[in-house]
């Protein structure tokens, strides 16, 4: 059995981490397992002896960074080293090379309990290993009902935003959610949310944030909104958190699919929430572009999408997505003709560069190649302060997922 976890807890894998942690704290078998979170690696090396178990959840861009810190402290430390999140499970063999005991393969909330009580780890469902240079694994870990488990870890004050939705019917190409979660939604019951959100407002936390890969597909079953769930789900919140807490929802860190934003929803949304601006995923002007990229939604849906916000008080924020596999000259012109309209129309561009993510339909593309055209357009946005975004950095990125997939 495990004597203690070592929760390598910085970067994208932060959230994670806290989920995970917050199982072992919610099951009586586990409750009192000493559980150390570190920030850096001269933590981890200082916490990390016989018996612990060393919890990494991270993303595919930060592999290289965590295979370098995973060697450094395999040269000074014993301990078992479990890779969990998107990465691990859909390159499970090469985060293993990387030299890691252990995989966990999709959700880990069970995985991780079963981990810390198992003698043989080999018989716990959701685990890949190697055995002299030979893949093995249980199997994917079991998808939960998100109300089984707690969304953040309220015992050790690792708090973070609201899980509400798992999984994506829409299965756009680029994404790594709808092929690790599978192409359905899964949703936290508004009474779960409401036990959440009471625990919060006990702590004096009075800022609420949601985790869902697409906000206003909250209580539904297909691509068809719900919006008697999600103002279910927000009036109990703020019945909850009280006047003076503010609630951000359809912003960081989720979206707002351009379809869903209709007078109706807007009309809710302004009744509950706190922020002023909306995160709407528009990725592109060309419609060839949209359906190669089996977005399910057209052009026009996002320029109806940014004038309803318009309208109704929002400050729209539009997703846009260059370098994708496929993109010509004439979908680049049409997607920085779409830009600027936006922006004239009271828009903001959020841009950002193709990513050939392991487990996507698109993880063996070539790397992103941002034209000039593009780059000369998005200079001139981001000089009048009407785009922003890390897409110089996704480029160079790009290129690093192409050499560690060679690798």
């Amino acid at each position: 059995m495990i004597s203690s976890v070592v929760a390598f807890h910085r970067g994208n894998g932060v959230i994670a981490l806290n989920v995970l942690t917050a199982a072992l704290r919610a099951d009586p078998r586990t409750r009192d397992l000493p559980i150390v979170f570190a920030r850096d690696r001269d933590a981890v090396a200082a916490a990390t002896g016989p018996g612990a178990l060393v919890a990494w959840s991270f993303y595919s861009l930060d592999a290289p960074r965590v295979f370098e810190d995973l060697a450094w402290l395999r040269a000074r430390t014993e301990g078992l080293h479990v890779a969990g999140g998107v990465h691990a499970t859909a390159e499970p063999r090469a985060t293993l090379e990387a030299g890691f005991d252990l995989v966990a393969l999709g959700e880990g909330e069970r995985t991780i309990v079963d981990l810390a009580l198992a003698e043989d780890p080999t018989t716990v469902k959701g685990l890949g290993w190697l055995v002299e240079g030979v893949y093995r694994d249980t199997g994917a870990g079991e998808r939960i009902a998100l109300d089984e488990f707690p969304a953040f870890n309220a015992p050790d004050r690792k708090w973070n935003a609201i899980e509400i939705t798992r999984g994506c019917v829409y299965a756009c190409s680029f994404c790594q959610t709808p092929f690790m979660f599978k192409a359905r939604f899964r949703h936290r019951s508004v009474d779960n949310v409401r036990d959440h959100v009471r625990v919060m407002r006990r702590e004096r936390l009075r800022y609420l944030r949601f985790l869902t890969p697409t906000s206003l597909s909250y209580g539904a079953t297909g691509t068809e909104p719900d919006l008697a769930a999600v103002e279910a789900l927000l009036a109990a919140c703020r019945e909850e958190l009280g006047p003076d807490g503010k609630i951000f929802f359809g912003t960081f860190p989720s979206e707002i699919r351009p379809e869903h934003v209709t007078p109706a929803a807007l009309a809710i949304l302004r009744k509950y929430v706190d922020n002023d601006n909306l995160v709407i995923g528009g990725q592109s002007g060309s419609e060839k572009v949209l359906t190669a990229s089996r977005r399910d939604h057209t052009v026009d849906d996002v320029e109806r999408a940014v004038r309803y916000a318009v309208e109704a008080g929002f400050s729209p924020n539009v997703d846009f997505l260059f370098g994708l596999p496929g993109e010509g000259d004439e979908d680049v012109v049409a997607s920085v003709t779409l830009m600027e309209r936006l922006v004239a129309a009271g828009a903001r561009i959020h841009t950002h560069a193709f990513l050939p993510l392991p487990g996507t339909p698109l993880r063996g593309a070539p790397a992103a190649v941002v034209p000039e055209l593009a780059v000369r357009a998005l200079g001139r946005l981001e000089a009048k302060g009407s785009a922003y975004g890390v897409w110089r950095k996704q480029v160079e990125a790009s290129g690093q997922l192409v050499k560690l997939r060679r690798r």
